[in-house]
């Protein structure tokens, strides 16, 4: 795993108020080596398999109320609109850290659709951006942009 990857994503999940903590992960997790825990996204770096990962848990925490975030162990949900949501503000944070899209939506996730993803927002139809607008996060004219990285 690249460590310049993993530690530009943490600095910037850590500085907009989603703390990252290292150490070990028992549970089982839906992705590998990343176990969000009361708003904190544990990593665990032996198994953290693809870093780009971090950017889209965080982008499912992000879209939670403060008091979600802090009731949340493990599973942070499986709403469609949720994860589409999760899907436009990872892009927009790969964007905002000059990180290639493709370090998110790599080719061991999202059941094999990451190449049609990028597709996607490549030509500028991006995914999930309404639940962005919805949540307040964004306005659509500036999207990648974001006017702010946390629901309030």
């Amino acid at each position: 795993m690249p460590e310049g990857i993993f530690s530009v994503i943490a600095a910037f999940l850590n500085e907009i108020g989603l703390p990252v903590e290292i150490g070990d992960i028992r549970e089982d997790t839906f992705l590998p080596g990343i176990h969000p825990v009361s708003g904190v996204l544990r990593v665990d770096l032996d198994k953290l398999r693809w870093p780009g990962d971090l950017l889209h848990e965080g982008g499912h925490l992000a879209l939670l109320t403060p008091d979600q975030r802090r009731q949340t162990h493990g599973d942070v949900g499986d709403d469609g609109g949720d994860e589409m949501g999760a899907i436009a503000w990872s892009y927009a944070a790969a964007v905002h850290l000059q990180l290639d899209p493709a370090i998110v939506f790599h080719p061991g996730g999202y059941r094999g659709g990451s190449a049609a993803i990028l597709a996607n927002f490549a030509s500028g139809q991006p995914l999930g951006v309404p639940i962005l607008l919805w949540r307040g996060l964004c306005q659509s004219a500036d999207y990648p942009r974001m006017i702010r990285w946390l629901r309030l």
